[in-house]
């Protein structure tokens, strides 16, 4: 029965970690051939996710309840990773970005399980410093490889958030309840960014609207469900660590099907980075 429930187990994560992965490929793909804008894309995967769990909800509880009071925190994590996500989208690779992006979940989750005192041994150590060298080593400039310094600071905003929202999501005790609110409650923000900062130059076309439904309805909305409901079973540093597999997941199907480049950079950072996740997973 425990082997079941630990295959069962290993097998949620692999799917919302491979969700996870596609948001970066889907928005990507929508951006990068000028489908859509990236503000009508966050509102539209946000949008979509929120339907897609409200009608969820409502099959399995024959309800629907808000709570005006809660998770204003956590909805607004969600939008702050979405809109930076989707913007820092705009001049960043796929695969770049979202190494970048978990890197970061990465060193925030470390400090977030120090400060809870959580048990680390020498190896999970050096396996964390080790995945903090290869994003260090893909960050440092060199001539042979560009990045927009102002994209990969939004992008690392975005990690901030999702971190943050990681962490929220310990807490959670109704993984499908607190994600569909989230949802909801983050379109509050969506409408004050766009009250506030106007965003010019909206554009939605039938590609870019279908690549923003499968974002939010499927990879985000039940991502994050599944995401939500694996948390409170993971320490902090491991849902942290975790995480970088996506980075590798989004990198070989962003070179399949975007045509994106593996540099020596991108694929070195990568191969120190992947070592140092196996070395802190394996770890006592």
């Amino acid at each position: 029965m425990n082997q079941t429930l630990n295959i069962k187990f290993v097998f949620l994560i692999l799917i919302s970690l491979l969700f996870l992965g596609l948001n970066s490929i889907f928005c990507k793909l929508a951006l990068s051939n000028n489908y859509i804008d990236a503000f009508s894309f966050t509102f539209f995967r946000l949008f979509f996710g929120a339907i897609t769990l409200l009608l969820i909800y409502f099959y399995k509880s024959k309800k629907i309840s808000i709570l005006p009071k809660s998770n204003w925190l956590s909805s607004f994590m969600l939008f702050l990773y979405a809109i930076c996500f989707s913007y820092s989208f705009l001049d960043i690779n796929a695969g770049f970005g979202t190494l970048l992006l978990f890197a970061v979940v990465q060193m925030v989750m470390l400090a977030f399980s120090l400060f809870h005192k959580e048990k680390i041994n020498l190896q999970k150590i050096i396996g964390i410093f080790l995945a903090l060298f290869g994003l260090i080593y893909l960050l440092y400039p060199k001539e042979s490889f560009e990045v927009s310094l102002f994209h990969a600071f939004l992008m690392i905003i975005a990690g901030i958030a999702w971190a943050v929202y990681t962490i929220l999501g310990k807490k959670s005790s109704d993984s499908l309840y607190n994600t569909m609110d989230n949802f909801i409650k983050s379109l509050v923000f969506v409408g004050i960014f766009y009250i506030l900062y106007l965003p010019e130059n909206s554009f939605i076309s039938q590609n870019g609207l279908l690549l923003a439904f499968i974002s939010g309805s499927l990879t985000s909305a039940i991502g994050y469900v599944l995401w939500y409901e694996i948390l409170p079973k993971l320490q902090y540093i491991t849902a942290g660590v975790i995480q970088l597999f996506v980075p590798i997941i989004s990198i070989i199907i962003s070179i399949i099907f975007l045509n994106e480049s593996l540099s020596t950079t991108l694929f070195l950072s990568t191969i120190i980075i992947f070592t140092g996740i196996i070395l802190t997973i394996f770890s006592k």
